[in-house]
């Protein structure tokens, strides 16, 4: 009998707690923030590939044009951390009509250039020196942590700015955040993809401008719920 007692007196005392807690009003908004940015650099994937019967003479042949390419890339007074050999293949190819292998070398190097005024040069002495493959070319910002937080507090004063949107006719006031959700995603620069072809100049002396970067949108997305007062 006691122990049904203390049962019912807990229950009854937790009923009481829950109708004594009360719910706090909030409002749930999301935010965005974007800053767009001038890219001040660009990373290029450029690739030499040979082909031939003889796959020591594939791989000599590539190698030799891998060479001229970094010692061009050399004489650009690049960082030798701002290039970097990022694939390297020789793979058999069998040619079903003449009944034989052939072989095909690759080899691909990421270059970092942090000075877009030379894209111009060095593109063209990439293809001079053997480089015929253009892979992808992507244009980014050396700023991009900075930029990113300023994307983040613009997300936030949108969020609230929203909620006083909401609650202004109710006559209500935006109070502090309870809960705050990162929703940006990962960013990653969107490459241009094109087929590398010889270049040639009409004329050595005229200037050429072959370069527009636009601009590229740094994004920040936020869910906020704020109590409401």
């Amino acid at each position: 009998m006691k122990k049904a007692v203390l049962i019912l007196s807990i229950m009854f005392m937790s009923m009481s707690y829950a109708q004594e807690v009360k719910q706090v009003p909030q409002i749930s908004v999301n935010g965005e923030g974007k800053v767009k940015v001038v890219p001040d650099q660009a990373t290029i994937l450029a690739t030499i590939e040979t082909k031939g019967n003889n796959a020591k003479d594939v791989k000599k042949q590539n190698d030799q044009k891998i060479e001229a390419v970094l010692k061009f890339i050399k004489k650009m007074n690049l960082a030798p951390a701002d290039y970097n050999t990022q694939r390297v293949s020789l793979n058999p190819e069998y040619d079903y009509e003449k009944k034989k292998h052939n072989y095909n070398a690759t080899q691909t190097i990421e270059i970092l250039l942090k000075d877009l005024s030379k894209y111009d040069e060095l593109m063209e002495g990439l293809v001079d020196e053997g480089i015929n493959r253009i892979d992808n070319v992507t244009f980014q910002s050396s700023k991009l942590v900075q930029y990113q937080s300023e994307a983040r507090k613009l997300a936030m004063k949108d969020a609230k700015l929203k909620a006083e949107d909401y609650v202004f006719v109710l006559g209500q006031k935006v109070g502090r955040a309870m809960t705050i959700s990162d929703n940006s995603q990962t960013y990653y620069p969107q490459p241009i993809r094109y087929a590398a072809m010889k270049m040639e100049m009409s004329d050595a002396q005229a200037p050429r401008e072959t370069l527009a970067v636009g601009e590229i949108n740094i994004t920040a997305n936020v869910s906020v719920s704020f109590i409401l007062e």
